[in-house]
């Protein structure tokens, strides 16, 4: 994810902007993202699981 978004920046900073490469690099960082968002628990997990019993 970091190497997608320093090479969106870099694309950036460049004359010829390519807006191809910037749109791939934002969207293997949202995947990245999503993903790493998944594995994060929730915060009312355990008000959740209490209201169920």
């Amino acid at each position: 994810m970091i190497i997608a978004i320093l090479i969106a920046l870099y694309e950036q900073s460049s004359a010829e902007k390519n807006i191809y490469i910037t749109v791939i690099a934002i969207a293997i960082f949202m995947i990245g993202m999503m993903q790493l968002s998944a594995k994060t628990p929730s915060k009312n997990q355990d008000k959740e699981e209490q209201d169920v019993d």
